[in-house]
């Protein structure tokens, strides 16, 4: 049971199943919803704990049953029943092994925003329509990725390309940790493929860049003047609801001092479109508040710059030949097809891991 008690010490157990007492108190008083957003953030807090707890349960039932059943092995004296119980053990340790080594991921994702929903935003980059066109093919990847994930994704800006494609879009992805996963995808990505708009079928190669923000609770002071925003009003592109295309509910808005830019086009009414972009905004001023020493907008490319060549954080080539490969990490894999279905997550704990040894090398 070593391993038990030095996973128990490396997950705080105690503190965070009394932490989840505390919030499962607080959701069941009279007056939990009279404050919507507040019991969103506590709802939110208890998925998160729950989602080590629950597993880190899982492994000491497995390790308790293991123990049981080596001792039923040692006393067995039938050799066919013995192996099969040998067999059992076996199988039993894997599962444990692998819950483990999830639980212990969990802990590369201990950032103060870790937790949170994530803004991602999806820019086609050079390569005119072949950009436009990987910018869709990266949003269908980043979809499939949060339905493995089990996080709900909501569209909340969307430009369509000139002729194919996405030139822009912003979506809201919901889900324990979605920051904390997706914030290793933030950089500029390349596609080497043999063009389907050239009739010459000559290679090409088009880049696209992903930003990400994490969404921050109301409670959070970001200072934000209306003098210091532009506001402006206009019509939603892009398939929708009856009133879509015929009303200015879409809602952009400029923060002057800062340069950024957010959008809204997600809901029918004008206000909620604001309200929804002013939340993005204020995502993205908190962001940049916290890391003072980059140059201002620098984030939204993370360390890689510009959306070109050179600047990449991750190639995927389908001509001449297939491959897919982490500049950042040199892991890599020849399945493209899985990859643009969404199976990025070696991708993603690489990453991190790369990420949370260096910080422990500096």
């Amino acid at each position: 049971m070593h391993a038990w008690l030095k996973c128990e010490v490396i997950f705080d157990v105690a503190n965070r199943e009394k932490a989840l007492a505390e919030l499962d108190r607080q959701a069941s008083t009279p007056s939990f919803w009279n404050d919507q957003a507040k019991a969103r953030q506590t709802i939110e807090k208890t998925n998160q704990l729950r989602a080590i707890l629950k597993p880190y349960g899982e492994l000491g039932t497995l390790l308790q049953d293991s123990e049981l059943l080596v001792q039923l092995a040692e006393e067995e004296e039938n050799e066919n029943q013995q192996s099969q119980v040998l067999y059992e053990i076996d199988s039993h340790l894997k599962d444990a092994e692998r819950t483990f080594n999830k639980l212990e991921f969990q802990l590369l994702l201990n950032g103060e925003l870790d937790g949170n929903n994530a803004y991602l935003t999806l820019h086609a980059g050079a390569g005119g329509t072949e950009s436009c066109d990987w910018t869709e093919m990266l949003m269908r990847m980043y979809r499939r990725y949060c339905e493995d994930r089990g996080f709900t994704i909501e569209v909340m800006e969307f430009q369509p390309g000139d002729e194919a494609g996405i030139k822009r879009i912003t979506f809201l992805v919901s889900g324990s940790f979605a920051y904390g996963y997706l914030k290793a995808e933030r950089g500029v990505h390349r596609l080497v493929r043999i063009s389907p708009f050239d009739s010459n079928k000559r290679r090409h190669t088009s880049f696209a860049a992903l930003d990400v923000v994490a969404e921050i609770s109301e409670d959070v002071d970001v200072e934000i003047d209306d003098n210091d925003l532009k506001i402006d009003t206009y019509r939603s592109s892009g398939a929708g609801g009856q009133h879509v295309n015929t009303t200015d509910s879409a809602v952009r808005i400029s923060h002057i001092p800062s340069g950024i830019i957010v959008a809204c086009q997600a809901e029918r009414s004008q206000h909620m479109n604001r309200m929804k972009a002013m939340n993005m905004l204020r995502a993205q001023l908190y962001e940049k508040l916290m890391d003072q020493k980059r140059q201002s907008m620098e984030k939204f490319y993370g360390e890689k710059g510009d959306i070109s060549w050179g600047n990449q954080i991750r190639s995927y080539v389908l001509q001449p030949y297939t491959l897919v490969k982490d500049h950042r990490t040199e892991v890599e894999t020849g399945n493209t097809g899985a990859v643009l279905d969404g199976d990025i997550h070696h991708f993603v704990e690489a990453y991190l891991k790369k990420r949370a040894q260096d910080i422990k090398v500096a």
